[in-house]
């Protein structure tokens, strides 16, 4: 039973995601597939387009065997706690062999190279690292100058290709990746595959393979049809589905009116609990959430070179959540928790068989047990998951309010599926 893991938004699951799924089995010689997948709040800090059961079945229609879900905790933060989370889960499970990610370079070894740097963190490099951070530099920023700094010119890595790297986002996760996987000495064994045609940040539909940011401009501001050729027919059916029931998909701005309340009733105190907050910027967000209505504009007044725009959006999502830094803290250093299964198919039917085997981590299919496990920690942070579905609820005004679907709604299974 060889099983390659994906980290996944699946935000939503595209003809990219397809490609990337039926590659990533091809070139580690896989038979099986888990995907652990953010919930219903991602890493960007935005709501998904569509909740985490559907984005499951999509996943699992599309031939992924097993999705379990990245906790809140894990998946709305910057990457490397993104990532951090996400490895563990995987090797937690005990039985899973290899991982495959995208990234612009399609290269593991320079990206491996530079994880090693970052994982080691030379004392040179951390000098370099401070200076750069001490002039105002962002933190993405600051890193790669002091990449640059350190490596100088080198056989393999001169100053252009660590900013081409460092540049591109699916790169800046392979290299997270790569640091956990290092971090807690995890035996799977890492590929990438290079992204192809559309890039991470591309807004317009241009092919059959387009980014999945493209994708949701057009699903939010025009319409549906548009993007019919972009995805696998199943998804588009659970998309039309999804649609129907809500009237809408989600997005920050329907949480415009909960967020201009919560920001406008926020004082310096508060702010400053809330992760990524640095001094300066608590009273930056008060100013500029008094000036403006909208959460875009808010947004655009509070950015600069050193706050960037997916930093302020996590930020208002841990304010929204009410996840301040000490509790994110204090669960990250304990680390995952739990397995907790969302969808599978039979061959994900037979990985959990043998995962029940070898987990060292508590595998929750029903999510009312897990009170059982008797595991604070575990409480705090599977009730976190709990309260971002309860949220992400209040974004679909316009469809049925439907409370506590974490007890309601079960796994899904897809029987008899090759």
């Amino acid at each position: 039973m060889k099983i390659v893991g994906l980290i996944t938004e699946y935000n939503p699951f595209h003809n990219g995601h397809l490609y990337h799924l039926n590659e990533s089995k091809k070139i580690t010689n896989s038979e099986y597939s888990i995907a652990v997948m953010s919930g219903n709040f991602l890493q960007r800090g935005e709501p998904a387009l569509v909740d985490k059961w559907t984005r499951a079945k999509m996943a699992v229609d599309n031939g992924v065997d097993l999705v379990v879900e990245l906790p809140v905790v894990y998946a709305c933060q910057s990457a490397e706690l993104f990532a951090y989370g996400a490895i563990k889960i995987l090797d937690s499970l005990g039985i899973v062999d290899s991982i495959c990610f995208g990234s612009e370079l399609g290269n593991i070894q320079p990206l491996d190279y530079i994880a090693e740097i970052l994982n080691n963190e030379p004392k040179c490099y951390k000098e370099y690292l401070r200076s750069e951070l001490e002039q105002g530099n962002s933190f993405p920023r600051a890193r790669e100058k002091a990449l640059i700094n350190y490596l100088g010119k080198t056989d393999s890595l001169d100053s252009s290709m660590i900013s081409s790297i460092l540049s591109n986002p699916n790169n800046i996760l392979s290299i997270e990746y790569l640091k956990s996987i290092k971090k807690i000495d995890s035996s799977i064994k890492p590929f990438t595959l290079k992204r192809e045609k559309s890039s991470y940040h591309d807004k317009a539909i241009s092919n059959n393979i387009s980014s999945a940011t493209a994708i949701r401009e057009q699903l939010i501001n025009t319409s549906l049809e548009n993007i019919k050729h972009t995805v696998p027919h199943i998804t588009y059916k659970y998309l039309e589905s999804f649609y129907n029931d809500n009237k809408d998909f989600n997005s920050l701005n329907n949480f415009s009116m909960i967020l201009l309340y919560l920001l406008r009733n926020s004082t310096p105190e508060i702010l400053k609990n809330i992760l990524d907050v640095s001094e300066g910027l608590d009273n930056r967000i008060i100013d500029c959430s008094s000036k403006y209505n909208c959460i875009d504009d808010i947004l655009n007044c509070v950015s600069t070179k050193r706050y960037t725009m997916t930093r302020l959006k996590r930020i208002i999502i841990h304010l929204l959540l009410s996840m301040n830094k000490n509790i994110i803290r204090t669960l990250h250093s304990y680390g995952p928790q739990y397995i907790r299964i969302l969808g599978l198919n039979s061959k994900g039917i037979d990985i959990l068989r043998q995962a029940k085997k070898t987990s060292s981590l508590p595998i929750i299919t029903k999510f009312a047990d897990y009170p059982k496990l008797n595991n604070k920690i575990l409480n705090q942070m599977i009730e976190l998951d709990k309260k971002a579905t309860d949220v992400y609820i209040l974004g679909l005004s316009r469809g049925e309010m439907k409370m506590n679907l974490d007890y309601t709604m079960s796994p899904y299974i897809k029987l008899n599926s090759e």
